[in-house]
């Protein structure tokens, strides 16, 4: 049961919970609940890539500052586990999205969103183009369910997404921000510092919620 917990916690299970049910939400007023569920399904796969891949490169900082809330600094699940479960999750994402109410169309578009966080993950954390690849997966997800209807995503959907993802970006450092300055990890939030990165946040959301009132 621990390496279950284990493997939870290393997906970086609250945000992959919050994902999974707005792509469930949204899907709901696109297609019926069998494929809405089936939507959500693939969804969670792509983001458990993310999640996990997340955690097994940052072990050697995560072990550097003895972040034991993560699962493998607890030893709780170990690297060799984490790694045979990419193998089985990235190609079971794949058909899960492209074979699924998707389709090949809106499943492109998802994965290629999951393809942004996996790019972030190894490279994007580490410059000032941080917050590009939050804004193309925010985009990118409800673009998917939409454009799996044959239909034309909406600007304030995709704009709307871009611009809460980059406030997620600068959320989602704020926690760890000292210890990404002192291993050298320079994404744009980390240059910009705690302060600033806060009212960036704020910024765009605020931006965001104007988008949809305006909009929608």
């Amino acid at each position: 049961m621990s390496k279950i917990n284990g493997l939870r916690l290393a997906s970086h299970f609250g945000p992959t919970v919050i994902v999974t049910s707005i792509s469930l939400i949204l899907s709901f007023f696109y297609t019926s609940w069998q494929s809405a569920i089936a939507i959500a399904f693939g969804v969670m796969l792509g983001q458990l890539v993310v999640g996990w891949s997340n955690d097994l490169y940052d072990y050697a900082d995560d072990l550097a500052h003895q972040r034991l809330n993560k699962p493998l600094i607890q030893g709780s699940i170990s690297r060799e586990l984490l790694t045979r479960c990419l193998f089985v999750t990235v190609p079971l994402s794949f058909l899960a999205n492209l074979l699924g109410p998707l389709g090949m169309r809106g499943g492109l578009v998802y994965m290629f969103g999951i393809a942004c966080g996996v790019a972030y993950n190894f490279y994007f954390k580490f410059n000032i183009f941080s917050p590009l690849p939050f804004a193309l997966a925010f985009a990118a997800l409800p673009s998917s369910i939409v454009i799996a209807q044959d239909q034309t995503p909406p600007v304030w959907m995709w704009l709307g997404g871009a611009l809460f993802g980059v406030a997620a970006h600068f959320i989602n450092v704020l926690k760890d921000i000292d210890e990404d300055q002192i291993s050298g990890i320079g994404g744009l939030p980390q240059r910009m510092g705690m302060r600033n990165s806060i009212i960036s946040a704020a910024v765009l959301i605020t931006l965001g919620i104007i988008l949809l009132i305006v909009l929608l």
